[in-house]
Parts: C-alpha cells; sequence; structure tokens
C-alpha cells in the first residue's frame, strides 16, 4: 500500500495544534483591560474598539517554512512580500483597512545585502497594501537559527495594524442557505503547506527535483515557482466590500478548505459545497510526485493543505453574486462564484467529477 503524504508527516500536526489553541482562552482574562469597550469575537480573530465607533483589528503571522526556499534559491528580495501579505490579507477579513506592519526578523547574522533584499519586499508589500512600515526588529540569534548556507539563516514574523467603523465590520454572523462564496484567484502556492510541498519537490528535503529543474507543466524553474510571492487582497476586499454586503471573509491558508468551519461558530446550522477550481500547475505536480516517489497524497489531503488556486474568498448574498464579481474585476482581480452555503452541515468539495468530504 503506497505511503500516504500528509501536512502531520510533513511536521504540522493539525489535531494537536487544534487542540493547543485551547490554552488561547486563558487570554481573556485581559479582556477586561480594553479601555473602550467590548473586545468583539469573529470567526478568525478579535477586534477591539478604539474611540467612537471605530475598532482596530491587530493581527501577527510568519512566512513559515517558505524561508527555506529562499535561502534554497538565495533569493531574498520577495519574501517580505510574502511576510506583509500573510498579515495584511488576515486584517482585512474584518472589512479593516491595514494602517501599518511591523516586521521581526530573527536572523544568524545581519548582513548588510541580506537586510538590504528583506526590505525590499518589505517596502514593496506594504506600498500595494498602502500601509506603513512603522517600525521593525532584526535579532541577531545564531543559536537558535540555522540556515542551509552559512549566515543565511532568518525567520520573518510580521504584525499589521487596521481600523474599521463599526457599520464596516465584517462580522461573519447571519450566513444563510444559498449564500453566494466568491473566490480571488491565488498567485500559487502562496505561503502555506510549503513543509509538505518541499518535502516531495526538493531533493534537499528529500523530494525528487533540484532547485532549477523545470518539470514539465512549468514554465520556469521550481524554485521559483514555488517562491512567487503571496498576492495581496487590501485593495480588492475593500473595494467590494463597499459595494456590497460582506457577510464573511476568509484568507485561504493554513487548513485550506477547513478555515469555512470556523464560519459556524457564529452562523450555525450552514455547510459549504464548493465547485470550481482551476489550480496553478504546481498543485497538480505535487500530487503527481508523490506518486512517482511511491506514495500518495490523497485529494482530501490537498485541499485541507493548499488553497488550489483561490487565495481569499467573501460570502455574500445571492442576489449580489454578480455586482460583486463585477467589482472585483475592476481592480484586477481574477474572481469567480466557486461554492455555496448549504443547509447540509459539513464542507463539500466537487473535484474532478467526484465528491470529496472534508472534516
Amino acid at each position: 500500500m503506497p505511503r500516504k503524504f500528509t501536512y502531520a508527516n510533513a511536521g504540522v500536526d493539525r489535531d494537536l495544534r487544534a487542540e493547543s489553541k485551547k490554552a488561547l482562552r486563558t487570554l481573556e482574562k485581559t479582556y477586561r483591560f480594553s479601555h473602550y469597550g467590548r473586545v468583539v469575537q469573529l470567526p478568525y480573530g478579535n477586534i477591539f474598539p478604539f474611540g467612537k465607533n471605530c475598532y482596530l483589528d491587530f493581527v501577527i503571522e510568519g512566512v513559515g517554512t517558505k524561508v527555506l526556499v529562499a535561502q534554497l534559491a538565495e533569493k531574498y528580495d520577495t519574501i517580505g512580500i510574502d511576510g506583509v501579505a500573510v498579515a495584511v490579507n488576515d486584517v482585512i477579513r474584518s472589512g479593516a483597512q491595514p494602517l501599518a506592519v511591523v516586521d521581526n526578523i530573527h536572523a544568524q547574522v545581519s548582513d548588510l545585502t541580506l537586510v538590504r533584499e528583506w526590505m525590499k519586499g518589505i517596502a514593496k508589500g506594504a506600498m500595494e497594501a498602502e500601509c506603513i512600515v512603522s517600525g521593525g526588529e532584526i535579532g541577531d540569534v545564531a543559536e537558535l537559527v540555522k540556515g542551509l548556507m552559512e549566515g543565511t539563516g532568518f525567520d520573518m514574523i510580521v504584525a499589521a495594524i487596521g481600523e474599521v467603523l463599526s457599520e464596516k465590520v465584517i462580522s461573519g454572523r447571519n450566513i444563510r442557505n444559498g449564500d453566494v462564496i466568491i473566490g480571488f484567484r491565488s498567485s500559487g502556492i502562496h505561503s502555506n503547506g510549503v513543509s509538505l510541498a518541499r518535502k516531495i519537490l526538493f531533493k534537499r528535503w528529500g523530494g525528487r527535483y533540484d532547485a532549477y529543474d523545470i518539470p514539465e507543466g512549468l514554465d520556469r524553474e521550481i524554485v521559483y515557482e514555488v517562491l512567487e510571492p503571496t498576492r495581496i487582497y487590501v485593495k480588492p476586499l475593500l473595494e467590494v466590500a463597499e459595494e456590497v454586503k460582506v457577510k464573511a471573509a476568509v484568507h485561504i491558508t493554513g487548513d485550506g478548505y477547513l478555515k469555512f468551519d470556523r464560519l459556524t461558530e457564529l452562523s450555525e446550522g450552514i455547510g459549504f459545497e464548493f465547485n470550481c477550481f482551476e489550480p496553478q500547475p504546481i498543485f497538480e505536480l505535487i500530487q503527481e510526485t508523490a506518486s512517482e516517489l511511491g506514495g500518495i497524497i490523497t485529494d482530501e489531503e490537498m485541499f485541507k493543505t493548499f488553497n488550489m488556486g483561490w487565495g481569499f474568498a467573501i460570502i455574500v448574498d445571492e442576489a449580489d453574486r454578480d455586482k460583486s464579481v463585477d467589482a472585483l474585476e475592476k481592480t484586477g482581480t481574477p474572481a469567480e462564484e466557486i461554492g455555496k452555503v448549504t443547509e447540509s452541515e459539513g464542507i463539500k468539495i466537487i473535484f474532478k467529477d467526484k465528491g470529496l468530504a472534508l472534516g
């Protein structure tokens, strides 16, 4: 029987992560210190009031093991875009406009050339998100961080803060049967599932290809395909939110389409069915290469781990479907209906004429 490749055996155990996150409830004790009123729970985090009729959304995210791919390629000028993207794409889920980002880079050494390249990407990402980089820190912690080559090891974390008026909060509430899911096209693998992809694709981690191989189906070296920066969705999300009532916004990152299950915490008695996928070639390559290595990645595992072509999604009333797609296309963002909210609980994927149940 072929070996199953999963995110868990690549080092990311979803069940363990879910269990460990229960410890976060301890932090609720701090909510009483909110100076301007009650902390508001949303599907993917919380917002807190600041002054009158305004909330702040404050998040922190990391690029994960995509930094190892940057080290493999010795290319560091785009990874900062990923750092900004993972943070601002989380902030906008509440409808917030990003105001500022800060970075925290743990480095093997603060080499001038490396720092200059990191900053190029961070600045480019912030300009696309139309927010400032108000500060940051680079710490030399060689004993904590080890690179593939001497002096290149680093980890990149970015925090972002945004503001949203009370009447514009995307709450994730009142989602109902028949609502439409609109997908925003991804730029490829983004920054999620890279731990699994690396171990299948690259010889450096036990996979099949050298970094600069061009496998069939790709039009450039595989290391550059994986390094393609995460798309930033700030402008399209804020634009469509001005045109229609957005009921929920989902950044399709780690856990893939399992992310939608979080919406059922605030809108009960619903499920989701997805029926529109044209994944970029990198995703098919991951699955095919797993087979060539004598293993298998099931379709279910692919949808639990990767974005499969859609990096962000919104849920709107069916009557607002066309208006939503038109607003997104005006921003240059490829978008279309990818599914619907159903009365049947759970997450169903229709892919290659098969029905898949995620759970």
